[in-house]
């Protein structure tokens, strides 16, 4: 029985060991589950903590807004900029003051020494046929219609031509029906008020000059001074700055190159010339061309010269300015005539001719101080309508004028016993 007893014991003993151990390792088990549990609360109450440095990030950012607080002195120097401002505005005030600037036309006072200088180089004009307008009044002391009559035939002997002579009359008459001349001064002044109005189509002197290259044609009969005229237009061109190229096109006149070439060192111009003969048309081309790829101002380009009569050359010239049209790829800038005073009517009638082939578009009138018929100029303009750019008054480089219809009026039509013009 006692080793029963002992055995169940035993027995008990066992498995009371054997709870034991299972029960605490089911419990050790279970323990870490839970401790699993807790840990990720800790973790999760690690990220109020990273929180904290936001809030830090916070007081820092407050700081700079703090800082921005002097933003509205920034403001006070903006309506200190807007200030200056205001002050401009009355600063346009005073540009109404050179309105005035009419004063370039007080400039018309050193025209005074232009008027002389005129008066000089028309010397001969006005020893013809003004002194015989002069005379007239010396003679007859009334004012009546045979001392206009007689005034008629003056300006008809000085070549002023027959229909401006009678478009003169015929308006010197009908101030004399309204009692208007009465006396001598008054015919002056009347004579000097038809001349500016049959002179004032002339009034747009300068050359029409814009792009550049800009190809000025100069045409006319041998012997008006095409090529002289040429060179002393180029140097008047050099002295205002612009880069001219000379192109000999007169290529039949043996001298004709040459000539130009002379002019171009003068001047200080490239000259381009072709062989002798060459076609005309071909040496305005190249210089055009040769002035688009040196960036040049001014073509000034001499043509062969025309008698007016000859339609086979004057299809040449035509041929000329076609060329010229095609280099530019546009109408030539200008087609300047060359007439000589000193032929009188016969001007007249080569303008005529000339018109009659070509789009001319401006006259220079040369050799003004050679001739005592310079009235031709009234009826050049009359006739044709085109305006004079320039008149040639001497041998000099400065003696190739620019046309300016009220100096050359007063310089013609002033009385010769009148010394207030005089410089």
């Amino acid at each position: 029985m006692e080793m029963i007893a002992g055995i169940v014991v035993g027995v008990v003993v066992v498995a009371g060991l054997l709870w034991f151990f299972l029960f605490r390792g089911k419990g050790e088990q279970a323990l870490p589950k839970e401790a699993a549990k807790p840990a990720p609360t800790k973790k999760a109450e690690a990220p109020p903590k990273k929180a904290e440095p936001s809030e830090k990030k916070k007081k820092v950012e407050a700081k700079p807004a703090e800082k921005a607080e002097p933003e509205p002195e920034a403001e006070e120097p903006d309506e200190e900029e807007a200030a200056p401002v205001a002050e401009a505005e009355p600063e346009p005030e005073p540009e109404p003051e050179p309105e005035p600037e009419p004063e370039p036309e007080a400039e018309a006072e050193p025209s005074k020494e232009d008027v002389a200088a005129l008066r000089t180089g028309l010397d001969k004009t006005r020893g013809g046929f003004i002194a015989r307008i002069a005379n007239l009044f010396r003679k007859k002391k009334d004012i009546d219609p045979e001392l206009l009559d007689e005034l008629q035939e003056v300006l008809i002997t000085a070549d002023v031509g027959v229909k401006t002579s009678e478009k003169i009359l015929e308006q010197l008459r009908k101030r004399m029906d309204n009692a208007e001349l009465d006396d001598e001064d008054k015919v002056w002044s009347a004579l000097r008020e038809e001349a500016m109005a049959i002179l004032s189509v002339a009034a747009h002197r300068a050359p029409r000059v814009s792009e550049s290259p800009s190809l000025i044609l100069v045409v006319g009969v041998n012997g008006v001074g095409k090529t002289t005229t040429i060179g002393k237009l180029a140097a008047r061109f050099k002295d205002d700055g612009k880069k001219v190229i000379l192109a000999a096109g007169d290529t039949f006149r043996a001298a004709a190159v040459p000539q130009l070439e002379v002019w171009g060192r003068r001047v200080g111009c490239d000259v381009v010339k072709g062989k002798r003969k060459a076609d005309p048309a071909s040496v305005v081309f190249d210089a055009v061309k040769k002035a688009q790829e040196d960036e040049a101002d001014v073509v000034i380009a001499d043509t062969a010269g025309r008698l007016h009569t000859k339609s086979n050359l004057m299809e040449e010239l035509k041929k000329v300015a076609r060329s010229g049209e095609k280099a530019l790829g546009r109408p030539v800038d200008e087609i300047l005539l060359v007439l000589d005073s000193t032929t009188g009517q016969n001007a007249i009638a080569q303008a005529q001719q000339f018109r009659d082939a070509i789009d001319v578009t401006a006259i220079a009138l040369t050799k003004l101080d050679g001739t005592a018929k310079g009235g031709v100029i009234l009826g050049i303009v009359d006739e044709h309508g085109l305006p004079v750019h320039f008149v040639g008054i001497g041998e000099r480089v400065e003696d190739l004028r620019e046309f300016h219809a009220p100096t050359f009026v007063q310089a013609l039509f002033a009385k010769p016993d009148d010394e207030t013009l005089a410089a």
